[in-house]
């Protein structure tokens, strides 16, 4: 029995590609997410794959997102007429009626649906950005003086910029936009780095930098991480705290744990992975800060991803907005 959570045995996220990781019997799947593909094998002909994370049940998974998205993300108008005050979501995520085994777009759903003003929409369809529905929709909800909250993937915001860029158009956000990026930055056939993505968000939809904020999950864990709020005021770097029950751990290759400021391999336990697995190797590359370490703010910090490691992610899938847009 383990006695300290860095003991808790640990399955790599690759395994939900090789079997059925569940507590449950199948005929009490509520819901199942689609995990990514082999972006990288795909592109070197071999097929691919793709995994479940299966749920019994949504309420845990719910009420987890929710909490976390109260406190990163909107903090400031909960604490305004007891929680009256509600954003416009504008999602440029994948839209759930197109693909209900979306993670991402399950989660916005669900604060669409809780938080919002149900005015919103979803703009990215058959891998498409229909950039003129979302401008007029930004467009208004301007005039209207309703503050909205853009969730996308980053190179969905690349797509979006590019539109805008190409138009010679600018947004000006109501006062209390933000953004909610989600995603990596590097992809097949492009590049945009972090600090160059940002500074054109803030730009041309008319918000500050700490707005934008940045998203960290996985479609194998039930929580996220999000960007503290001490690290905002900066591009980078910027450091991703959990909720208590989601933890981060830097592993060596071994699996051994790392002390702070030493590069490794991230372990998430999230506690919320109930029905799954509990703690799950990744290949993404990090380490943990505090102020031992000279950070404002103790948390993880992303580095990318483990060299030969395959490309994956929802940003990837929405890079072919790039090539498709029109």
């Amino acid at each position: 029995m383990p006695e300290r959570v860095e003991e808790i045995p640990a399955v790599p996220a690759a395994a939900f590609k090789e079997a059925r990781l569940a507590t449950f019997p199948p005929h009490e799947t509520a819901v199942w997410f689609q995990t990514s593909g082999t972006t990288l094998r795909e592109a070197q002909g071999a097929p691919a794959r793709s995994g479940r994370h299966e749920l019994p049940t949504t309420q845990l998974y719910e009420a987890a997102l929710l909490a976390s998205f109260d406190r990163m993300m909107l903090a400031d108008t909960l604490r305004q007429s007891q929680g009256d005050v509600r954003l416009r979501y504008l999602n440029l995520v994948p839209d759930p009626g197109e693909n209900p085994h979306s993670s991402l777009g399950f989660m916005m759903e669900v604060v669409a649906r809780e938080r919002g003003d149900g005015a919103g929409g979803w703009y990215v369809h058959a891998d498409r950005l229909e950039v003129e529905r979302f401008v007029r929709d930004a467009a208004r909800a301007r005039d209207e003086g309703i503050a909205v909250c853009v969730a996308t993937t980053a190179f969905a915001l690349v797509a979006l910029l590019d539109a805008l860029r190409a138009r010679g158009a600018d947004l000006a956000l109501p006062t209390g936009s933000r953004i909610m990026e989600t995603g990596g930055f590097k992809g097949r056939t492009r590049v945009v780095t972090r600090a160059e993505l940002y500074a054109e968000a803030s730009e041309r939809l008319g918000m500050p930098l700490k707005a934008i904020v940045a998203e960290y999950g996985m479609t194998e864990l039930s929580s996220q991480y999000y960007d503290s709020f001490a690290s905002r005021a900066r591009i980078e770097p910027r450091v991703k705290v959990a909720p208590p029950w989601l933890r981060p751990i830097v592993v060596d290759g071994e699996g051994r744990p790392l002390p702070n400021g030493v590069v490794g391999a991230i372990r998430h336990v999230d506690l919320a992975n109930r029905g799954s697995v509990i703690a799950i190797d990744t290949e993404d590359l990090g380490a943990l800060v505090g102020s031992a370490t000279g950070a404002d703010e103790a948390g993880l910090v992303l580095l990318g991803r483990d060299e030969g490691a395959e490309l994956r992610g929802c940003s990837l899938d929405a890079e072919s907005l790039l090539a498709r847009r029109g």
